[in-house]
């Protein structure tokens, strides 16, 4: 299961009455950490525990002190530094030599649920927004409600541009200290193509969480039992897909038709659209003959089109081209240069 926030609260909305839990916030960081402010997560006094705070090596403690936030009703915050001999984050071995500060709220009917079910909601609608919390000093008391945590609609329409966890940042309200963090639904990926090797792209789409919709008007193509992981599968004409991306807010598109005629009425179709991210399968000289028969010209495209399509990582399988797409996808999407972590740092 992804641990993007839609798919903790995916996970935590049916079971909300039925378990105490509590809301795990990471409100600050220093030196390098596994996750940033205004990651979250959830335990519940089964055991349950939805998302991640750390690279999993924090979660059993907290854990144990999410137990007495849920006996006492009172918000905790807990500090975790790996670089001090008697924490223990550092009797753990933990080796981001980081240090992470987290807060854990009760969650309940009582405090309107910290807003989580309103949070819900407005992803589930693909609808992003601001979520605000109360970050608690030593003499926090019990929750009241919006008092110490409220969701705040995004005035402007939804463009998605990254699938990065959400960065949350601290400001000062009177004496109190709050962290607000902006919340955004995942990506949602177009793959216009629905053969074979087009099956380890949907997959590992949805693995990561990313909502993924399948087209491809030809009968024998895009069949439901060998896509079983896409959300959508679309039949209608290509010009259809403008309408559709629009109303959808659909983020990222990868033609691969395998069809000239059918990869150039999509691009066609997507002028009209704020697609971040569009790629075309594909060598060089396709490309070409595809642009050929376009309708408009490359530069009326919402965005660069790549094409061939994917980052130049020597596969030569379905399941690793799939692999190099979608790595370009997240890569443009965040605005990042897609070169290796260890490389950069040794120039």
């Amino acid at each position: 299961m992804s641990n993007h926030l839609l798919h903790i609260l995916s996970q935590w909305y049916p079971e909300k009455d039925n378990a105490e839990w509590v809301l795990g916030t990471v409100f600050k960081t220093e030196g390098p950490c596994y996750r940033k402010a205004g990651a979250m997560m959830l335990f519940s006094s089964f055991g349950q525990q939805l998302g991640m705070l750390s690279g999993g090596c924090l979660e059993s403690d907290i854990q144990r002190h999410a137990k007495k936030v849920m006996a006492t009703g009172k918000a905790i915050t807990q500090v975790y530094d790996s670089q001090d001999e008697d924490d223990l984050s550092f009797q753990l071995g933990i080796g981001c030599g980081g240090t992470v500060h987290v807060m854990l709220h009760p969650v309940s009917q009582d405090n309107g649920y910290l807003s989580l079910n309103t949070v819900y909601e407005h992803l589930l609608a693909r609808e992003s927004g601001h979520y605000f919390q109360h970050v608690p000093m030593a003499s926090s008391s019990a929750f009241t409600g919006e008092d110490h945590a409220q969701f705040v609609v995004s005035q402007t329409p939804h463009k998605l541009r990254s699938d990065q966890e959400a960065i949350g940042e601290q400001f000062m309200e009177g004496d109190q200290t709050w962290l607000k963090t902006y919340v955004q639904p995942p990506v949602h990926l177009l793959i216009a193509g629905g053969g074979f090797d087009a099956r380890p792209l949907v997959n590992l789409a949805h693995q990561m969480g990313w909502h993924v919709t399948l087209w491809d008007p030809r009968p024998a193509n895009a069949r439901r039992d060998y896509f079983e992981h896409a959300d959508n599968i679309l039949r209608g004409s290509a010009d259809t897909l403008t309408a559709y991306c629009n109303d959808h807010c659909v983020d990222a598109v990868v033609v691969m038709t395998h069809s000239v005629t059918l990869d150039a009425a999509v691009l066609t179709a997507l002028t009209p659209t704020s697609i971040g991210y569009l790629a075309l399968l594909g060598p060089v000289h396709r490309k070409e003959e595809v642009l050929s028969v376009v309708q408009v010209s490359s530069s009326q495209f919402p965005c660069k089109l790549h094409g061939p399509a994917g980052l130049n990582l020597g596969a030569a399988l379905p399941e690793g081209i799939a692999i190099s797409m979608l790595s370009e996808c997240i890569a443009t999407l965040n605005n990042a240069n897609a070169l290796s972590f260890s490389g950069a740092l040794s120039e």
